[in-house]
């Protein structure tokens, strides 16, 4: 296939057909590397080794120890998830081999699922040459890892490169990174460089495309073209109009798994800080799985490095919420002080970094054409419910923005709510009358915290929900421009700097800080209360700052104006009551909801009946603009 056979590509996808095949299996699959050091300076070493006493000197692939010192690796990227591998892989037994300069011992050591230790072996060595530690993986199902503390005798000792490795498969599947990216065009160039620059993470990988959906283009960057130099004809650059993270994503599993329907597609978002060893051991993971199975690396903050966001998520379509922790999950925890022993299975991974293979693209179709929010999650939902499951690698990890940074009153808010009411809709009994119950309780909360977009906004969401899913027609381009523009009327929707805010005399402005959230029990009680101190304008009537943290409903209701900090910290919104506008929206959504109640099985039902054209090669080729004859495989 030449480079012209795909509208907006460059790459030779002929090589592509070439390298994305099995390959002839190592005598041993490296499993993992130890790695002692971050590959950035905004990241802290110490979640990759933990210097425990003495003085120790930290690089990449190689550690080394003065005498005395103790060098642990019972760290967030140090330790092999043990319970992981006897869980979801054929493995039953890992060694662990190191290179060694100078005197002194590598321990194996083991935790359980309630965080135990245990030392399992011990390797002294003395000089320079090579030793290897086995043991055994059958008894971590509840949970527990492995790792190795390094300890240094008489003068320095030096050990590098650490490998974990498994018995290997009959073949090696091949792997193929996909990225998505809209005027990022530094932050995935940034990405694609992480990927380059590990040799063994780029020799493992058969293509790289990169999908660019914007205007301010990845390839013109100066390393964008370096990177070209170094994966030569594995990277694949492809433009295409902006159809979301959906049309991104989808564009990559559609080129890769319609080349091989036995490869690794692993996706990548552009603007995280990569850790190329994630992609490395997410790869090796899935080549051992006793079947197909969704891979997934979990997410670390950027603004806050150290702390992981979840260690699995779920979604509870009965509430239209995702992002759910996972039994037994650490949430906004600090890796460097807590430890996840217990096992954590996830039901879906986003795809900030994640890895399905191409059989669960043939068994289940592609992503819904939803551009944006919960296409990861209803494809998990939907291979969890054919028999594939998702394994978020506890090992594995990048860091990306912090969620609790993006403020919800956002255009992004329309696609959050049609697209998990489609996600409820296929794979929940959605029962209408009690999900109207819970968008009228949030959009009512909207009102009497003076955020009319917002409950414009959802009204909005829920009422093309129920057009069907000819509202998916043109893959989510149209509505983008329309919700945007539609929001633009609300004045609260509008940031402004905090040193500038029209109409407002900083001077008058007073912080206030959000009392106790109201009990469960209370909460229908309390909305009650506050729409009718908005309705009747018995309020406070001094002009309030409310930092982001405080910015609860039941708290800014209380007043008839408010200067709220956005979640970003880039500016601030102004929020003021507006009685016509309340009025017009709680008549609006009294008729929505109705017509939810009535008309929501009947949506559903087309949703259901036109998941497989939506999900279709066939109908992905249309939006991508190819022509018919590239739907099939080759």
């Amino acid at each position: 296939m030449s480079d012209t056979a795909r509208p907006g590509s460059v790459g030779d996808i002929d090589a592509v057909r070439r390298n994305l095949v099995d390959h002839e299996p190592p005598a041993r699959l490296l499993l993992q590397r130890a790695v002692f050091a971050g590959p950035s300076p905004r990241v802290s070493d110490d979640l990759y080794a933990d210097i425990v006493e003495g003085d120790a000197h930290r690089r990449r692939h190689d550690v080394t120890l003065s005498k005395g010192a103790t060098v642990s690796m019972d760290t967030y990227f140090g330790r092999v998830a043990a319970a992981h591998i006897q869980r979801w892989t054929s493995v039953t037994a890992v060694d662990v081999s190191f290179a060694h300069d100078g005197r002194g011992e590598v321990s194996l050591r083991a935790s359980d699922s309630g965080g135990n230790v245990r030392t399992v072996r011990h390797c002294r060595f003395d000089g320079s040459g090579r030793a290897s530690i086995g043991v055994s993986v059958d008894s971590f199902l509840d949970g527990g890892y492995l790792w190795i503390d390094i300890a240094a005798d008489e003068g320095d000792v030096r050990v590098h490169d650490v490998e974990w490795t498994v018995a290997a498969p009959p073949v090696v599947r091949p792997a193929a990174v996909a990225i998505c990216t809209f005027n990022r065009a530094d932050d995935c160039a940034a990405t694609l460089s992480a990927l380059a620059s590990d040799a063994t993470v780029a020799e493992a990988l058969d293509a790289v495309f990169v999908v660019d959906q914007g205007t301010d283009l990845v390839s013109d960057r100066p390393l964008f073209a370096e990177v070209r130099k170094t994966l030569g004809d594995k990277l694949v650059y492809v433009r295409q109009p902006n159809l979301g993270g959906a049309g991104g994503f989808t564009r990559g599993m559609y080129e890769i798994s319609g080349i091989n329907d036995h490869a690794n597609v692993i996706l990548m978002d552009d603007d995280i800080l990569c850790e190329p060893e994630s992609i490395l051991r997410m790869n090796a993971f899935a080549n051992v799985t006793t079947r197909p199975t969704l891979v997934g690396a979990q997410m670390l903050y950027l603004m806050n490095p150290l702390n992981l966001h979840v260690s699995g998520e779920d979604a509870d379509l009965a509430k239209l919420k995702a992002g759910r922790w996972s039994a037994n999950a650490l949430h906004d925890a600090n890796m460097t002080k807590k430890r996840q022993n217990k096992r954590v299975d996830a039901g879906y991974n986003a795809w900030w970094s994640c890895l399905i293979p191409a059989e669960v693209i043939s068994a289940i179709g592609l992503p819904l054409p939803v551009f944006f929010q919960w296409d990861d999650i209803e494809f998990g939902i939907r291979a969890r419910a054919h028999g594939f499951a998702t394994a978020t690698l506890p090992n594995a990890g990048v860091w990306h923005a912090d969620f609790h940074w993006k403020d919800r009153d956002d255009w992004a808010k329309y696609f959050s709510v049609r697209n998990s009411l489609i996600a409820a809709s296929l794979h929940s009994e959605f029962d209408t009358r009690s999900l109207s119950v819970l968008l009228g309780r949030e959009i009512a909360q909207y009102i009497v915290s003076m955020q009319y977009g917002l409950a414009f906004t959802t009204l909005r969401a829920i009422e093309d929900f129920l057009v069907g899913p000819s509202i998916l027609d043109d893959g989510g381009q149209a509505v983008l421009k329309d919700i945007r523009a539609a929001r633009s009327r609300f004045p609260e929707t509008v940031k402004h700097p905090a040193s500038a805010v029209p109409g407002v005399d900083g001077a008058e402005l007073v912080m206030s800080k959000s009392g106790f959230e109201p009990k469960d029990s209370l909460i229908d009680a309390v909305l009650a209360k506050r729409a009718s101190q908005q309705y009747r304008g018995r309020l406070r009537r001094e002009f309030a700052y409310i930092p982001a943290a405080d910015a609860q409903w039941w708290h800014v209701s209380l007043f008839e104006r408010a200067v709220v900090a956005d979640a970003s910290q880039s500016g601030v919104r102004v929020r003021r009551r507006n009685l016509d506008e309340a009025r017009t929206l709680a008549a609006e959504s009294a008729r929505v909801l109705r017509r939810f109640r009535s008309s929501g099985t009947d949506a559903r039902d087309a949703f259901r009946a036109a998941m497989p054209t939506l999900t279709s090669r066939e109908n992905w080729a249309r939006l991508y603009g190819l022509d018919a004859r590239e739907v099939t495989r080759a």
